[in-house]
């Protein structure tokens, strides 16, 4: 089975690419993909599941809905790098996450890298 590490950088409300990397990912994950993800940077947004979608100051859906259904799609636990463990948003978090190095050593372990 191909192993596939999908690391996200994009904010929750940036854009439509947000969107449209979870759902290439699940699609992985729905067809047999070994898949984890880790969220660096602005995607860290991503595990804020407070917010509420108004669409007169959002012009795209909340992406962290999408986040909140990992688990139907077997991509938790949700990888974060250990320096963003006291990160507000992490620390928030109701989302199942392990914290990783992300080093040389670990990118190693995946068939496939995928940057977004």
């Amino acid at each position: 089975m191909k192993t596939v590490l999908v690391v996200l950088t994009h904010a929750n409300l940036a854009s439509l690419q947000v969107h449209e990397s979870l759902s290439a990912t699940m699609v992985l994950a729905t067809f047999g993909c070994d898949v984890k993800v880790l969220l660096k940077d602005a995607a860290l947004s991503l595990l804020q599941a407070d917010q509420q979608f108004d669409q007169l100051k959002h012009a795209f859906k909340l992406a962290s809905n999408m986040v909140d259904s990992f688990e139907f799609y077997d991509l938790t636990p949700i990888l974060i790098e250990q320096k963003n463990t006291q990160h507000p948003f992490v620390q928030k978090s109701e989302q199942e996450l392990e914290f990783i190095e992300f080093n040389t050593e670990f990118v190693q372990r995946f068939d496939h890298i995928l940057y977004w």
